[in-house]
């Protein structure tokens, strides 16, 4: 359970990517609904019989701009998101399993045409600990992924090279991907993802919408569904279901989800918003 969990609350990321259509090319100029700079919080709770309502994982999403300096006209215009992401246990989770987890993850996404970059984590499960690195080269359409173990510097770091072609995102600058895109009710989409040397095919069902009550308000909301379970999947050797619902407006905000396992439902739900905070 203790690792199923945490690889939920970890790829949240993942179960926003609910449009993966190619993205097309916008306007420097064209800011995206989360700049210059959006912070996230967000709780995950575990319910199972007479369990209810346990706070077991809580992590925080920001997004911000990075000027690029670059000579010429538009230099003012250019720039990244640096995007990041802290997930760790809490509560009960860490009392009971007596295990603590910890993931980080920081992503460079180039604003203009919105195509990953550079990705960086660290993952840490107790006392073990990993860090890892993907380059991106758009041009020559391959990654290149690094993976250490601080503890032991002497080990072999795990690598990979993998070929892709198109749109291609990471687990965190897939939930930002989405966001620059209008969902549509009855439709199904595919987004490939890169997740620890793997580039994964994910099928993404759309299914309703309705009106919520959330912590921005009474909104109108969309259900979508990612197939993350099964042989294929980024889950592959466990069953269950994710559901997720975000906000049909302009700012595009995932506000809750669902995950139905076999030990459990995990609820993610969004405590907390904020808008370019102070440094």
């Amino acid at each position: 359970m203790t690792i199923v969990l945490r690889r939920i609350v970890s790829v949240f990321a993942l179960i926003v990517v609910a449009c993966g259509f190619a993205v097309a090319q916008k306007s420097l100029a064209v800011a995206h609904p989360f700049e210059p700079v959006e912070e996230l919080f967000y709780e995950a709770e575990f319910n199972r019989a007479v369990l209810r309502g346990l706070n077991v994982a809580e992590f925080k999403l920001r997004s911000e701009r990075t000027p690029v300096s670059n000579p010429g006209a538009e230099a003012e215009k250019l720039y990244t998101l640096a995007l990041s992401a802290d997930v760790s246990s809490k509560g009960f989770f860490t009392k009971l399993f007596n295990l603590k987890f910890r993931e980080q993850i920081q992503s460079t996404v180039d604003a203009s045409n919105f195509t990953i970059q550079k990705s960086t984590m660290l993952d840490e499960q107790g006392k073990r600990v990993r860090t890892s690195e993907t380059l991106y080269d758009r041009s020559k359409g391959k990654l290149s992924w690094t993976q250490r173990d601080p503890n032991n510097p002497n080990v072999e770091p795990r690598t990979a090279v993998v070929d892709f072609a198109g749109q291609l995102q990471d687990v965190l600058s897939a939930i930002y991907f989405v966001r620059t895109h209008k969902l549509e009710v009855g439709k199904t989409f595919e987004v490939f993802v890169h997740d620890s040397g793997h580039v994964y095919r994910v099928p993404i069902h759309v299914l309703e919408r309705k009106m919520m009550k959330t912590i921005v308000g009474k909104v109108n909301a969309i259900r979508v569904e990612p197939d993350l379970f099964g042989p294929e999947g980024m889950l592959d050797d466990e069953k269950g279901q994710f559901s997720i619902w975000i906000t049909d407006d302009e700012k595009r905000i995932p506000v809750s989800a669902r995950v139905k396992t076999e030990y459990g439902t995990f609820d993610i739900k969004l405590k907390r918003v904020v808008y370019n905070p102070p440094a």
